[in-house]
């Protein structure tokens, strides 16, 4: 109000707010679910077998956005607690993204880059580099995320990011020893191979099979490496 001069400027303002709000969280609630609805088909959550199911009606992983959307209401639910928790929260959200990108590329690197060597868009030659320059680039951005917000530091202004990075950390690796490492195969592989190679084991990676997937994705057709389990 105090920008515009009016009450009514200030009002359309905030509308623009409030709609960027509203088309953002319907955005992430959409990808959450679907990030969800992957994981349970693949067995990487506890409760897999609710969280994967597609309903025949909207032909959406319903019980997967009920879930994401029920957790996105109790983490805004600590902001009235506690700023501090919320905000550590919120922050360690980038943290976990960034490891959830470079593990991958890492394990690439180990693997001499093998799983990407079909694949459409190539690095070519620049590939090793770029992916050893984007690793140690998320180690120090993930390192920058969990450094105070404010010196000196004290409780309030504490970033406790770090925190509850290592807490779902320890549970993740809690649920692989309990049950992942017995039930978790991973997502299928794809693999850019010839027609003829169906059914070929393609560099040690695994076996090129054409499957179909659920009705999430009904009439799609890909070219998957399966691990032969």
């Amino acid at each position: 109000m105090q920008a515009t001069g009016s009450a009514a400027g200030g009002f359309g303002l905030l509308f623009l707010i409030l709609g960027i709000l509203f088309f953002a969280g319907v955005g992430s609630l959409t990808a959450a679910s679907r990030c969800t609805y992957a994981f349970a088909r693949d067995g990487a959550i506890p409760g897999s077998r609710i969280w994967a199911r597609v309903d025949k009606r909207f032909d959406i992983p319903l019980m997967g956005l009920i879930l994401s959307t029920v957790i996105d209401m109790v983490l805004g639910c600590i902001y009235f607690g506690s700023t501090a928790a919320f905000n550590a929260f919120t922050g360690v959200a980038t943290i976990c993204l960034s490891t959830s990108y470079g593990i991958p590329i890492l394990v690439s690197l180990v693997r001499g880059r093998k799983a990407v060597k079909h694949s459409t868009f190539s690095l070519g030659k620049f590939g090793f580099i770029i992916n050893l320059i984007t690793v140690v680039w998320i180690m120090f951005a993930i390192i920058l995320f969990c450094m105070p917000i404010a010196i000196p530091v004290t409780p309030i202004s504490m970033n406790y990011a770090s925190v509850v990075f290592i807490f779902f950390a320890a549970i993740s690796v809690f649920w692989y020893v309990v049950r992942g490492r017995k039930t978790f195969t991973g997502p299928p592989v794809l693999a850019d191979a010839d027609v003829g190679q169906d059914g070929q084991t393609v560099d040690g990676l695994g076996r090129v099979t054409t499957t179909h997937r659920g009705s999430f994705d009904a009439g799609k057709e890909e070219k998957v490496i399966s691990n032969g389990k």
